[in-house]
């Protein structure tokens, strides 16, 4: 090998010891006489020093030359740093260095390849091979390599199997849009990229194979944000013979294991809430818990007084910023101004001080008095120095300004710590949601889940009250898993399919595989998948996922890199028959 060490090994232990390190060159400090070098590999950096007179002069002056990500190869003996530094693992030695070899000479890179670098994030991305060298990035993928072989330790241990299933599939009309893959052997028919393995895995139960898991990468092509990426990976699990008791309690087991492991944290207790009390409390289905603030719906006090806002609103609700009343007029006006904006969309904001000397400033003193404003701070427990914060309009639009605008505070107040984690299991979804645009029902996670047993009667008479046996896993306001107990009977497959306006034929010709395997004794199962780059991002304190995965597409679903996707030659479309089925659509 081209070196005995790594550069983040060597100790003071390992002094007078001859070694040979190897890696690209992070900075050159020339003092004239003397001049040291930071070399830098995937395990560390290493300090060589180069002296005059203990040097010969020809390599002093190489050492000089030595430019930023040069590659080289050097020889010397490790000794004590005369200056020593405490801020890097191998910051108390420095190799005396003897012989130097330049492997590969780099032209100057774009940014400064450190963890405080001058690169903006479109150049990192352009030279995204460049940002991996950076130890901040490196540190993220090493997260995830972690995570990843816990889990796979895990999941071993509880008995699942690592299954493979495929990549090109068929393409299904619910859910988000599919990318396609056009078949040059089957002219004009076309493969879809898996958004989920999930039929597979059902049949995978119907073979008896009981417990089955994969890390597996899935494609949607939709929208893009922070949290999602063309290309995810996550970690897909499904069960024969359980209830779902059984699989929160394996897969809490799964999630307090990664934390321990890769965290050294011990989590606390999972807490668990409906759905219907997740929309009404804090205003959305995966809320974040690690502080209160909870809605209070202010309708019986706040209405009748001629406030026509109020009067006429579907919904008044608040929320109480315990010791927030020292908000000045600015900082209400921003908040104001910042539910007003188009994103969010509000009216306004109406605002009320809980004075010190138990008196309330609002904004809407002219209708309501002292004693009514005091009714309404009673309902929200609030106490002298806290702020109320209110909003009305329809049902579901308000619920969802109001979360934004608690998550705001929030952050504000400093309630949202990145190192407390707040685990908490969602239950109860609608099975089925009503779309205005397509004026049909649509399965709110997917087709094959299960109704709760007592609700099934409800599938003909009132569809929208029908309960999922259906499940998602939230930590700090982050959705990071869902699942549900699925469908295995074919006859209330089939109603299913129904209830979500397939005819008959249609359920054949999409789903007739599953349907018919349901004939062969299909047992009862259940199952999860979490989205395993989220995952990543929650333990490492971040935002976005991209930063956990080693080439992401930027926002527009590009990789601006490898400059994809890219256009294919006109012989390419020929052969895919794609110019043809464009003919055919025009002619139609």
């Amino acid at each position: 090998m081209l070196r005995t060490h790594t550069c983040g090994e060597l100790r003071l232990k390992d002094t007078n010891k001859e070694v040979t390190l190897a890696g690209w060159v992070q900075r050159v400090r020339n003092k004239g006489g003397l001049v040291w070098v930071d070399l830098r590999d995937r395990y560390g950096v290493t300090q060589l020093i180069f002296e005059e007179g203990a040097t010969q002069e020809s390599l002093l002056d190489k050492a000089a030359s030595l430019g930023r990500e040069f590659v080289i190869q050097a020889k010397g003996i490790v000794i004590e740093r005369a200056s020593k530094n405490d801020k890097m693992p191998t910051g108390d030695i420095e190799v005396k260095t003897s012989e130097v070899s330049i492997l590969n000479k780099a032209k100057v890179p774009p940014f400064i390849i450190e963890d405080e670098t001058d690169g903006g994030e479109d150049l990192r991305m352009k030279f995204r091979y460049l940002d991996l060298r950076r130890p901040l990035v490196r540190k993220k993928l090493q997260l995830r390599h972690k995570m990843m072989q816990e889990t796979r330790k895990y999941m071993d241990g509880e008995g699942f199997m690592e299954v493979e299933t495929p990549v090109l599939i068929k393409s299904t009309p619910e859910g988000a849009r599919d990318f396609v893959v056009p078949s040059r052997i089957n002219p004009g028919e076309f493969y879809a990229l898996p958004q989920s393995p999930q039929t597979f895995k059902q049949l995978l139960m119907v073979s008896g194979f009981d417990r089955y898991f994969q890390i597996v990468k899935c494609f949607r092509d939709e929208d893009l944000r922070a949290d999602r990426q063309p290309e995810f990976t996550q970690i897909d699990c499904e069960l024969s013979f359980v209830d779902q008791e059984d699989i929160l309690s394996i897969f809490e087991g799964l999630i307090r294991h990664l934390f321990r492991e890769v965290k050294g944290l011990e989590l606390g207790e999972f807490e668990r809430m409906d759905y219907a009390d997740a929309l009404r409390l804090y205003g959305n289905d995966k809320p974040d818990i690690r502080f209160d603030m909870k809605f209070e719906e202010l309708n019986d006090v706040a209405q009748g007084k001629g406030f026509k806002v109020f009067d006429e609103a579907e919904l008044v609700v608040g929320i109480c910023a315990k010791g927030a009343a020292t908000y000045t007029r600015k900082q209400l006006d921003a908040l104001t101004d910042w539910v007003k904006r188009p994103q969010i969309g509000a009216k306004g904001l109406v605002y009320v001080k809980c004075n010190e000397d138990g008196t309330y400033k609002s904004t809407v003193d002219k209708f309501f008095d002292q004693a009514a404003l005091g009714d309404w701070a009673d309902k929200m427990g609030a106490v002298p120095g806290d702020l109320l914060l209110v909003l009305s309009g329809p049902t579901d639009t308000v619920r969802k300004q109001l979360s934004e605008l608690r998550l705001k505070l929030g952050e504000e107040l400093g309630l949202r710590d990145k190192t407390v984690y707040k685990p908490l299991w969602v239950l109860d979804f609608p099975l089925l949601e009503w779309d205005d645009d397509t004026q049909r029902y649509h399965a709110m996670h997917h087709p094959f889940t299960s109704p709760k047993t007592e609700d099934i009667d409800l599938l003909d008479t009132a569809p929208e009250k029908v309960r999922a046996n259906a499940y998602d896993l939230v930590i700090n306001g982050v959705e990071i898993g869902g699942g549900s107990i699925r469908i295995h009977d074919k006859e209330l497959q089939a109603l299913m399919f129904k209830k979500l306006g397939f005819t008959a034929e249609e359920a054949k010709a999409q789903f007739g595989f599953l349907m018919e395997a349901f004939e062969y004794g299909a047992p009862p199962h259940g199952g999860i998948a979490f989205g395993f780059d989220r995952l990543c991002a929650i333990f490492g304190g971040s935002d976005s996922i991209r930063d956990y995965i080693a080439f992401p597409k930027n926002n527009s679903g590009r990789d601006v890199m490898i400059d994809s996707p890219s256009k294919i030659s006109n012989d390419q479309l020929k052969e895919l028959s794609i110019q043809l089925l464009e003919k055919q659509i025009k002619e139609n």
